[in-house]
């Protein structure tokens, strides 16, 4: 049952393109076009898809720019962890780089 009600709720968060753009992309696909018309048509569909661009919240930006942040300060974490390990470990294995004679 929750599965379903999963595939119901993601049917609707598809992103539908909106007709004029469809209708425009139609269009251009029978007809070959000139660079110009065709350079005009790709503005159009950015300017079409710029319309649909949600901007966050202000909580929301500060909480997106909290997660990022903590990731990268764990991932540092990790990287110099394992650096410092493999550090250790090649200092044991091939030694300080001394000759013992």
């Amino acid at each position: 049952m929750l599965e379903r009600q999963v595939r119901h709720v993601a049917r609707k968060d598809v992103d539908v393109p909106d007709e004029d753009v469809v209708a425009i992309a139609k269009a251009d696909s029978s007809v070959s076009r000139g660079r110009f018309a065709r350079i005009v048509l790709f503005l159009r569909q950015v300017i079409s898809e710029l319309k649909k661009v949600v901007t966050p919240t202000r909580k929301e930006l500060v909480n997106f720019t909290l997660v990022v942040l903590a990731f990268v300060v764990i991932m540092m974490a990790l990287v110099f962890g394992l650096d410092t390990l493999f550090g250790f470990v090649v200092q044991y294995v091939f030694g300080n780089g001394v000759n013992p004679t």
